[in-house]
């Protein structure tokens, strides 16, 4: 009975990862075949030599990076305090934080189109760095389920209210204690909110094609418009990347294990 169960779990694994490997295996073997004569790096030597790729793969890396910093700015203070003083608005909090995951993304940007437009009482599609700024508004709501669980989470494994006592009666201010107490006990949990964050906002289409940004995730459907095999490229990057910041992910958190079993 033993065997028969484990042999069923092996053969769930195993169809789990054709379904999963096998279209990775075809995009990737596609993307070498620019070329005619064999196999070869074509594909990706052209598409990163596209200054297009560049331009807009570096701004949606400075709109991640905006949008972890504001996020934690954002969210880490909130959820510390939740944690400490208003543990009951636990439940709302979280529910506020998952509305993106169920509210389409074309929803909140066309709102937000209807809110801030150039006839509106704060126009932020008036120009390109105003446009920005609502972006960036735009992907720290879409990142926030995956950044408050992240940092709620770290918050739970420390006993915050001692620590926060401690360093009370040590005559430790409010910003103190969250820049020197806390950030550090839960920078494993920030980092993969941030990891999380940045992955989300690489790939994100919707938002930046609607507020007119060149952003990665609307370059990356032109390209699958009109080109062939840089679009299939394109695809392994992206996976890449998103795969670079998981694994960072596991990372930290495989070394914050033993940092608190140490404590």
């Amino acid at each position: 009975m033993k065997s028969t169960s484990r042999l069923g779990a092996w053969v769930a694994i195993a169809i789990g990862t054709i379904y999963f490997l096998l279209p990775l295996i075809a995009t990737f073997e596609f993307s070498l075949k620019m070329n005619r004569d064999g196999y070869s790096f074509e594909a990706y030597k052209v598409v990163l030599a596209d200054p297009g790729f560049q331009a807009t793969f570096g701004y949606s890396t400075l709109m991640a990076v905006l949008t972890i910093i504001v996020g934690i700015v954002l969210v880490v203070p909130t959820a510390y305090w939740i944690q400490l003083k208003l543990p009951r608005l636990r439940p709302l909090v979280e529910f506020i934080t998952l509305l993106p995951l169920v509210i389409p993304a074309i929803v909140i940007v066309f709102g937000y189109l209807k809110l801030y437009n150039s006839s509106s009482w704060l126009p932020l599609t008036g120009n390109e760095r105003a446009t920005d700024f609502l972006l960036m508004c735009s992907y720290v709501t879409l990142a926030l389920p995956y950044l408050y669980r992240s940092i709620d989470a770290g918050l739970r494994a420390i006993d915050v209210r001692t620590l926060t006592e401690a360093a009370e009666s040590l005559g430790a201010s409010w910003p103190s204690i969250l820049l020197q107490v806390i950030f550090p006990n839960v920078k494993s949990a920030i980092l993969s909110g941030a990891f999380l964050t940045f992955a989300v906002v690489i790939g994100e289409f919707t938002m930046a094609s609607l507020l007119g940004r060149p952003a990665f995730g609307p370059y990356l459907q032109l390209i699958g418009a009109n080109r062939a095999y840089e679009p299939s490229a394109l695809a392994i990057i992206a996976f890449l990347v998103t795969w670079a910041a998981m694994g960072l992910i596991q990372v930290f958190a495989r070394n914050a294990r033993p940092a608190r079993k140490t404590a």
